[in-house]
């Protein structure tokens, strides 16, 4: 599938990460073209709002000269927290394609269910556990590192 693919090519952003929680992002048009890619630049940035999707919608809203996004998939390697939720929201992205679940803190579907909310517009296509141990993986060695 095409989007396992576009999985691998977040999990290279993941992995430039560095001192950063390893999280890549990726954002495609509607023909699956590449538009921008990311990956966490909290620590560096010392910015609390320098998330992966964040950078790639920050990214892609200047490339393509709009906010709106709405001809556009996301693909990132951990389920997106409630701030980027909303950022997706904001940005009228109708798809996001995720690696592995964030039982802490996800708004995708497995603690908060901002993404398919009505009540925010319209609901967001979700396509979970794309490449799910892969992206696992990476997050686990980086945790596992630090303690």
């Amino acid at each position: 599938m095409e989007f396992e693919a576009l999985m691998h090519l977040a999990l290279e952003q993941a992995k430039l990460s560095g001192d950063e929680v390893p999280v890549g992002a990726v954002l495609v048009d509607g023909n699956h073209k590449v538009v921008a890619i990311a990956h966490n630049l909290r620590e560096q940035l010392k910015d609390p709002t320098s998330h992966a999707e964040i950078e790639v919608i920050r990214t892609a809203a200047k490339k393509l000269n709009s906010w709106r996004l709405d001809d556009c998939t996301l693909i990132v390697t951990l389920e997106p927290c409630v701030m980027c939720a909303g950022a997706i929201v904001a940005a009228r992205i109708p798809r996001v394609v995720f690696g592995a679940w964030d039982e802490r803190v996800g708004a995708a579907g497995s603690i908060y269910d901002v993404l398919r909310d009505s009540r925010l517009g319209n609901p967001v296509e979700v396509i979970p556990e794309v490449l799910a141990y892969e992206c696992s993986k990476v997050l686990r060695e980086f945790f596992e590192a630090r303690r």
